[in-house]
């Protein structure tokens, strides 16, 4: 069995790195004895607290203020990793590499730093606060199996975790940060989804907490999740955490049960989506390869409403 943990994490004002650094060990304890340890998007905005004139920084941009604690952050986690022998997502943190500000989420092992993520998909807002988008795919192998990494939104696109899935992931890991309650459902509905069309687990963690300064209000859960079909519960939630509160969701999960529903379950959409491959290859849509004009000219689109390229 592997014990999956994912958390919620509370974003509030700090008076000193010591103080983040002891809200991520408390998180942490709460996920005693996991083999994989999740953790919630930007997990770091609360640092924005500790820069001058934060109280009236109200532009998104101004979350950009957090990559002066880059190496804090790493410290951090490397040496609780290292002490706690365990393997934790930790969940996102924004860096600026080659003049781009990337959302990077990190996995952490009892060696040190194991992969890095950044996020391929951007909502409005993220772009606005002048994130710019990555174009690699995420994926782990830690002793227990592989992970694939799902960044909020990211989780929101098929291709993306399908991708993952097809190289290898039994786990889904979605370090989530929702400014609303609405926001919270897209992405757990979409990381249900997932699991069910792939036969995946996934870890979805969030933070939670009110605005101040740039950092706008989040909310949130914590859950592990799986497909909706036996040994696991019917709705496919395995486990989660209250709304808001700083709480952990653990379970024990197998991968082996994981594979042989893939073989034996009422419905096989791992085998199946595979398959049948060919024949969605040939039904032309969005994504399977040529450009949005070629692609509407194939399906007979009048020249007049295609417009310019994109």
């Amino acid at each position: 069995m592997t014990r999956l943990a994912a958390c919620t994490f509370e974003t509030r004002v700090l008076d000193t790195f010591d103080d983040f650094a002891g809200d991520v060990r408390t998180a942490l304890d709460r996920a005693a004895g996991a083999d994989l340890v999740v953790l919630p998007e930007l997990l770091t905005l609360g640092l924005v607290s500790l820069t001058p004139g934060w109280e009236s920084a109200t532009a998104g941009r101004e979350l950009a203020r957090t990559t002066e604690f880059t190496d804090e952050y790493l410290a951090l986690f490397e040496q609780e990793a290292r002490v706690r022998g365990q393997h934790i997502v930790a969940g996102s943190h924004l860096r600026r590499e080659h003049d781009r500000l990337i959302n990077v989420a990190h996995v952490f092992g009892p060696d040190g730093l194991i992969a890095t993520h950044a996020k391929t998909h951007l909502f409005a807002a993220e772009a606005d606060a002048g994130i710019d988008e990555a174009d690699e795919l995420g994926i782990v192998e830690l002793p227990f199996g592989k992970v694939g990494l799902a960044i909020c939104y990211e989780v929101q696109i098929p291709e993306l975790v399908t991708a993952l899935v097809e190289r290898g992931a039994d786990i889904i890991a979605c370090p989530s940060y929702t400014a609303t309650e609405a926001g919270f459902w897209r992405v757990r509905t979409c990381v249900a989804a997932r699991c069910v069309e792939n036969q995946v687990f996934a870890l979805h963690a969030g933070t939670y907490g009110t605005s101040f300064g740039p950092v706008p209000s989040a909310w949130a859960r914590a859950s592990v999740l799986g497909p909706c079909h036996a040994p696991w519960p019917a709705n496919g939630v395995i486990a989660e955490t209250p709304a808001n509160e700083a709480a952990a969701a653990i379970a024990d999960v197998s991968l082996e049960a994981l594979h042989d529903n893939r073989d034996t379950g009422d419905v096989r959409p791992y085998n199946d989506r595979r398959r049948r491959r060919e024949l969605y290859a040939s039904w032309r849509h969005h994504a399977s390869g040529p450009t949005e004009a070629e692609f509407l000219r194939s399906i007979g689109t009048p020249e007049r409403l295609i417009g310019p390229t994109r």
